[in-house]
């Protein structure tokens, strides 16, 4: 489990990010370009969540027990991940019980 962390790593995994936000077609990158529902990006956005915070989980427990191949840098990286896309999902989630609450108070 030898995970170090380089900045080019980093930096491509935030890239990829960025462009998976945005919309880029993923195409360019050699994936297959599929259309998703609102429902399928919000279970893979939770899922992906999810997998953070597991992946958080398993690092920590790890350093706790002494594995040589994982570095504190490392747990403290993945966890600061994990907080930050729940914070995220909960900003989202907050904005859409928001935009609910205003169309059901709408006269029509």
């Amino acid at each position: 489990m030898n995970n170090t962390i380089t900045p080019d790593a980093l930096l491509a995994q935030m890239r990829a990010m960025m462009e998976k936000a945005q919309g880029t077609p993923a195409a360019q990158s050699g994936q297959s370009v599929t259309q998703n529902g609102f429902t399928d990006v919000l279970k893979q956005a939770v899922s992906a969540v999810n997998d953070q915070q597991q992946q958080a989980d398993k690092l920590a427990t790890a350093f706790q027990q002494g594995d040589p191949n994982v570095q504190m840098s490392q747990v403290m990286l993945s966890m600061q991940k994990a907080s930050v896309s729940f914070q995220a999902m909960v900003e989202v989630r907050n904005k859409l019980v928001s935009a609910y609450q205003e169309i059901m108070n709408m006269q029509v």
